[in-house]
């Protein structure tokens, strides 16, 4: 397999070629997970374009979560470090994309849906005895009735993310947690809106606990159902009125 070399670019929408140069040399495994690429002026210099769009494409990459920033300012040692873990970027975008796009409720509830669905059905089959302990230690703190609504909230999320990874497939891992993330005000808004909270979070730790037993006992089919219940459930019980007038259409 032939790799590409660093080439010079014309100088129209630098940065983003700068983007497109980068992102070649990840694809071409030139760029793995923890190395470093050359310093700002050492690249500048490689591909014939300004430390400014150098550092343009630096700042979109690392709020990607794409790239960290080096601990050291200049030297061999300055590069921005690939990162090993882009999830939080992925977060970011898809809260961002979810608020502007004004997606209905009801199309980001179904997508949710899907991706948990199939995330509790790996969980079901693939989880091991760790993962079952990540999963249950969000469940057992949410059991404590005293519990504001914001830690109910936080707690309920990291719920479903173990649910995620334990099923083994982190690209799905990194989506859940991203949509998750992305709701997680338009959830607390709707928490926040409840009048009578405490009937509302003990049928939701009911819900929460219907889906652990099913993960546990490796049925992916409980597991599965069990989920799209609880999601629906709430959307169309509570949520919908209170976050989406428009409804489910």
């Amino acid at each position: 397999m032939t790799t590409p070399a660093w080439q010079p670019l014309p100088r129209a929408r630098t940065y983003e070629l700068v983007l497109d140069r980068i992102e070649e040399q990840i694809w071409a495994g030139n760029l793995t997970v923890g190395d470093r690429l050359p310093p700002e002026r050492d690249l500048a210099a490689m591909l014939g374009v300004s430390r400014a769009a150098i550092r343009e494409a630096l700042r979109v990459l690392e709020a990607q979560g794409v790239l960290r920033k080096p601990q050291v300012g200049t030297g061999p040692e300055s590069g921005s470090i690939i990162a090993g873990t882009p999830s939080a970027g992925l977060t970011r975008l898809l809260r961002l994309h979810v608020a502007l796009a004004n997606f209905p409720l009801a199309d980001v509830v179904a997508a949710r849906s899907t991706l948990e669905r199939a995330s509790a059905r790996l969980a079901a089959t693939n989880a091991k005895k760790d993962d079952l302990d990540r999963v249950r230690s969000p469940l057992e703190r949410m059991d404590d009735p005293q519990l504001s609504r914001e830690m109910f909230n936080d707690l309920d999320t990291e719920f479903h993310v173990a649910i995620a990874r334990a099923g083994g497939n982190r690209m799905m891992a990194d989506l859940t947690t991203a949509m998750r993330n992305s709701m997680r005000i338009a959830l607390l808004t709707a928490f926040s809106r409840i009048d009578d909270w405490p009937p509302v979070a003990e049928a939701l730790r009911r819900d929460h606990h219907a889906i652990y037993d099913a993960v546990a006992a490796g049925d992916p089919d409980a597991a599965e159902l069990r989920v799209q219940d609880h999601i629906h459930g709430f959307y169309q019980q509570i949520a919908r009125d209170l976050l989406d007038p428009r409804g489910p259409g």
